[in-house]
């Protein structure tokens, strides 16, 4: 299969592993590959599996709806989608909400770009640096992460940000409130050499980046700077939000002082596998634009129907208790793993969204070799995990479905301690 991979797909296209596999089924956190290999889950596919492979009850929906009509577009009424977008408008803590329905995250920030910039009559952008937003052309035109940012050329003016990551960078060694004292003082001098921007777009923990956060309430005060220039604030939630920090529903309610973001983005995990992402805006934002528009695919009855049930497992089995439960346990489990292992620079995350950062030891230099060994031992051992991280690939990513058992918690754990002590 690699081979026919290769010879038709682009060399860009990434690739886990030196032998990379091809998952052919899952249950629960469970995954096989082609060669009958089980391995416990800990990436969901990029954080996308939110709830667990093959739920009964999203497999269920997908496979009623499919029976009635698979697709109608948005030109026509669809009872699914205006389903979904009210339980998510309500969920949003946007006042006034409306909800465009995207297929994918990138598309989902590509139209918060969009509706900023005609909002505010102003192509320019702050965002922060490391971060990433997904990999159209304006997407990618915001995203403070070399890895990822294939040209320089832009739709946008893009002006990076500091705060994104408290343990890296000029202002690491302050106290909390001293580091947002800082970043707040550094965006107020950077609009005092710039015409006012259109928005704020900023991850509330950053995904690709490898899984860093400022302390709580930055934003907050950024909101402080930003609403006396009307700038808009638009929280990427692809990877944060369904509860998946456990601590809350949203990343952004972490920064929650000074109200809601304007513009809400969200992806992945909503569709447990299921192509959906989406906006979420007040209605004066939302109903900016003074032209048609419609979305293809976007809001599919049957991508809805997974989306509309997802949700309500999700909730009626509280899965961001869960994440917070369980997330606690293992993060404390691999922050004692972490101390005995020299290259483990820092164990970081909230809820079922953790990073562990590799350096060579006795130096703050990031270690991408070690990331990727330990990647490799992961694997062999039976556990998928992700990467990601800043300047270099040098952080482990894990972020199980929320499901998640203390037991498979453990599993992972142990599994973990061996790779890392395998390097």
């Amino acid at each position: 299969m690699h081979g026919r991979h290769r010879a038709v797909l682009p060399d860009w296209l990434a690739l886990y592993y030196r032998r990379p596999i091809e998952l052919t089924h899952g249950e629960g956190r469970h995954v096989w590959d082609a060669e009958g290999n089980r391995y416990l889950d800990f990436f969901g596919g990029i954080l996308t599996t939110m709830t667990a492979h093959a739920l009964p009850e999203v497999t269920k929906a997908v496979s009623e709806q499919a029976g009635r009509i698979i697709h109608s577009s948005t030109l026509y009424l669809n009872r699914p989608m205006v389903e979904f977008a009210e339980r998510v408008a309500t969920l949003s803590g946007i006042p006034d909400a409306r909800v465009f329905v995207t297929t994918s995250g990138t598309e989902a920030n590509d139209t918060a770009l969009l509706l900023a910039t005609a909002y505010r009559r102003s192509n320019q952008i702050l965002a922060m640096r490391n971060s990433y937003h997904g990999r159209s052309f304006s997407a990618v035109s915001v995203t403070g992460n070399s890895g990822w940012s294939p040209t320089s050329l832009s739709p946008l003016q893009t002006l990076y940000v500091h705060g994104g990551v408290r343990t890296r960078g000029p202002y690491a060694h302050l106290s909390d409130a001293d580091f947002i004292a800082a970043c707040v003082a550094d965006l107020e001098d950077l609009l005092g050499h710039t015409r006012a921007p259109a928005a704020l777009i900023a991850e509330p923990i950053q995904g690709v980046g490898g899984f860093t956060s400022p302390p709580d309430g930055l934003y907050a005060a950024f909101r402080e700077v930003l609403d006396r220039h009307g700038i808009l604030w638009i929280s990427d939630e692809v990877q944060t939000g369904w509860g998946r920090t456990g601590e809350h529903f949203w990343g952004w309610q972490a920064h929650a002082e000074n109200g809601p973001p304007d513009i809400l983005t969200f992806a992945k995990g909503i569709g447990n596998g299921m192509s959906i992402g989406g906006v979420v805006a007040r209605a004066e934002v939302m109903n900016c634009l003074d032209t048609n528009s419609i979305s293809t695919f976007g809001g599919s009855p049957v991508t809805m129907a997974a989306g509309v049930a997802n949700l309500a497992y999700l909730l009626e089995h509280d899965l961001p208790g869960n994440a917070r439960r369980v997330g606690g346990l293992l993060i404390e489990r691999l922050r004692a793993v972490g101390a005995s292992v020299p290259a483990v620079r820092e164990v970081r995350g909230r809820g079922l969204m953790i990073g562990i950062e590799l350096v060579k030891p006795g130096t703050d230099e990031a270690n991408p070799e070690a990331a990727a060994a330990v990647t490799e031992a992961a694997r062999e051992g039976g556990l998928l995990i992700g990467k990601g991280g800043g300047h270099d690939t040098s952080v482990l990513r894990i972020a199980p479905p929320l499901s998640l058992t203390v037991a498979e918690a453990e599993e992972g754990a142990t599994i973990l301690e061996r790779a890392l002590n395998s390097v």
